[in-house]
């Protein structure tokens, strides 16, 4: 008999959460939505293993159809308030699945994490697991009706969203014809050390009736997604790493067991849109444990400044100048720890101790001016490398650094220390406390510069699974880092946001999300950042030169008013109109902080491409909607900033002239002027009655764009 166990959460408006698991006694456990005519279906299974003694149990490229995962059955299951959990066997190799799925309320969103145990006498190697399977349409036609955004990523060009159709990523095959599945499939993976290096670990697919469906894996080492298609519509498979695109392979001896990577899954009513707003609540409450510390404004020294050279002459007048336009941190960027005299410092990481010469009267002098000056400092790290001509490269103990074939690993002339070792975090506890300590650093940069390839297979059945470990062990040393110092400010830079997932933006406070130094290349990675990173975690840079026009200066401080401002540059050399701008952008920000943690990101004229002229971000709030444009044209633009009603008011730059915003029947008419600019609208709501009709709008139009 099917035994249906509704989650019980909460949608957006009201009412239980639409998940649902479902099993019988002669089949896996599925999971199914509630409304929904084309999410989820029956004889998905939930969870899939592949194991090196037996993969599918009908050949295929897909990660469905798993020997194990069609073999799996309901033996105990429990239900509280927002979770079901359940376990499942495998009665051929004894292998137990133990699964939470956990709906957070205020969500549309469930949480699915499971736990593999061998529970036989005999050692089991598990080469794959399917973290969640999700049937997606219930016909071969009706994948036409299904549209799918998925994004790429690569070093200065982050962020690039694109939507397709799932039909193109899944060509017709007439599967009716020749009564069988599919065997191919559509593959999006990560490559070596760098989570989102390559390809995002978020989507959402988009059906006609505007209903929309969002999914997050949630780990900083390998994962894959893939779609696969049947007789009876596709399969949504997400998956952590894996033997075939990752060298992943964890052998289990009876009684042991191995966690699987967790992921995310949302649903709405409200189109794309919709589906990254239930992935905004989401992270919210995933980040619901770790420390807040508000969103200071931080000034850096690198971006277009100092690049790695800082010098307690270079650094004074800089200091003196992000004290003045209210900066409240101040972080000294990379190169404080190599000696001038050495030229290129990449290869010397890893001692982190002060730099000789480079400082006159020392760090100490330096960190103590900041503080005089009002504001907390900060400091670079790159914690897990060690470059090759560092002590620490011959002082630290050989188990302590990855390694492949017996060798150990090095990429660019570093090391990729073993964060699984005790001595590897020993020694990075030692730097941290000493800076905290000694320095009064309360602001720490973490970089992570180098890709180190698929892992070490040190005390690992595979690479794959060494990496997975390590990046384990790296979250637990950040927490416990934390606790030891809980004014800590964490960013994860992670090179530009090379390594941005949510195991590791879970437990710190902000990512910066991007190296680019173009500041008209920045706006569709800073608009586009939200749909993967929350609001309040977007170190989104804002770097003005004295060689900038006014209007350039207020187009690199928009794109910092986008996230969390981020500042750079030579703010002691701007003119005076330059430094009020600065000024002025820091005062806006002042008002505007305390709206990102509880703001919803929209995008009134659709995700952008990286070409686009125009670029336009939305953030919804209580207090009203915020609109951040940007025109990177020669020409005048104009604009349908479709469904956002009310009264305009240009917030930043607040007197410069020429751009107009007028409400008009269906959103919000913007136009711009000739040449490069950027504005912050703030759209307040005429009246409850008029915001709610917005609001409902932006819905309408989701369901509008499904029709077309």
């Amino acid at each position: 008999m099917s035994v249906d166990v509704p989650i019980v959460g909460q949608r957006e408006r009201a009412g239980s959460g639409p998940f649902c698991v479902e099993w019988s006694a002669d089949g896996p456990a599925a999971l199914t939505v509630d409304g929904s005519g084309w999410l989820g279906r029956t004889g998905t299974p939930l969870v899939e293993v592949f194991v090196a003694g037996e993969q599918r149990a009908r050949t295929s490229q897909a990660y469905t159809r798993s020997a194990i995962g069609a073999r799996l059955r309901v033996c105990e299951w429990s239900k509280d308030d927002d979770r079901v959990a359940l376990t499942q066997r495998d009665e051929k190799t004894g292998l137990l699945v133990r699964t939470v799925i956990t709906a957070p309320a205020g969500t549309g969103a469930v949480r699915i994490e499971s736990t593999l145990q061998n529970d036989s006498a005999a050692p089991l190697t598990v080469t794959a697991v399917v973290s969640a399977s999700f049937g997606i349409a219930h016909s071969e036609a009706e994948i036409a009706d299904v549209d799918v955004l998925l994004a790429a990523s690569e070093w200065l060009a982050e962020n690039r969203w694109e939507r397709s159709p799932l039909r193109r990523l899944l060509p017709e095959l007439s599967l009716g014809i020749h009564a069988q599945d599919g065997r191919g499939h559509f593959g999006q993976t990560s490559h070596g050390t760098w989570s989102t290096g390559e390809n995002l670990p978020v989507g959402v697919m988009v059906h006609r009736d505007g209903t929309a469906f969002g999914w997050q894996v949630e780990t900083s080492a390998g994962w894959h997604v893939d779609l696969s298609q049947g007789r009876v519509g596709a399969v949504l498979s997400l998956l952590g790493p894996t033997e075939s695109e990752h060298q992943f392979a964890r052998r289990l001896l009876p009684g042991e067991s191995f966690d699987a990577v967790p992921v995310a899954l949302t649903v709405s009513s409200a189109g794309a849109d919709g589906a990254f707003a239930e992935l905004t609540r989401y992270r919210r409450w995933l980040r619901r444990a770790a420390p807040e510390h508000g969103c200071p404004i931080v000034y850096n020294d690198f971006m277009n400044t100092l690049m790695g050279n800082p010098t307690t002459e270079a650094l004074m007048p800089l200091i003196a100048a992000a004290a003045e336009i209210g900066a409240e941190v101040f972080c000294i960027d990379a190169g404080w720890f190599a000696d001038p005299s050495i030229g290129d410092w990449w290869a010397t990481v890893g001692e982190w101790e002060e730099a000789t010469g480079r400082f006159s009267g020392g760090l100490t002098a330096v960190v103590e001016e900041i503080h005089a000056r009002g504001m907390r400092s900060g400091i670079w790290l790159e914690p897990e490398v060690v470059g090759v001509q560092s002590p620490a490269a011959r002082s630290l103990p050989e188990a302590a650094f990855f390694h492949r074939f017996g060798e150990r690993v090095q990429e660019h002339e570093r090391f990729h220390l073993d964060l699984r070792h005790p001595a590897a975090r020993a020694h990075l506890d030692e730097v941290v406390d000493r800076l905290v300590r000694d320095r009064g650093v309360s602001y720490l940069k973490l970089d992570y510069n180098i890709n180190a390839g698929v892992g070490t297979d040190d005390d690992a059945t595979a690479p794959g699974d060494g990496l997975l470990g390590h990046t384990r062990a790296l979250r637990d040393w950040l927490v416990a880092v934390q606790e030891r110092h809980p004014r800590l400010v964490i960013e994860n830079c992670s090179s530009g946001a090379m390594r941005a997932d949510y195991a590791l933006l879970a437990v710190t406070h902000l990512q910066s999300t991007s190296d680019q130094q173009d500041h008209l290349r920045y706006p569709p990675i800073a608009a586009s950042a939200p749909a993967s990173i929350l609001p309040e975690q977007c170190g989104n840079w804002a770097y003005p030169a004295p060689e900038m026009t006014d209007e350039e200066t207020a187009f690199t401080l928009v794109t910092g008013l986008s996230g969390r401002l981020y500042l750079s540059g030579f703010l002691n050399e701007l003119r005076p109109t330059q430094r009020a701008l600065v000024a002025d952008a820091v005062a806006v920000h002042r008002l505007l902080r305390d709206r990102l943690p509880a703001g919803i990101p929209f995008w009134p004229c659709g995700l952008p491409s990286w070409e686009d002229d125009v670029v336009v971000l939305g953030m919804e709030s209580p207090e009203g909607t915020l609109l951040f444009i940007w025109d990177r044209g020669v020409d005048a633009a104009e604009l349908l900033c479709a469904n956002v009603y009310g009264r305009a008011e240009q917030v930043f730059p607040a007197a410069a002239p020429g751009w107009t915003a007028t409400t008009v029947a269906g959103g919000l008419r913007v136009r711009t002027s000739p040449g490069v600019g950027a504005r912050v609208y703030q759209v307040r709501h005429p009246g409850d009655a008029e915001g709610r009709a917005g609001l409902q709008g932006r819905e309408d139009r989701a369901l509008e764009e499904g029709t077309r």
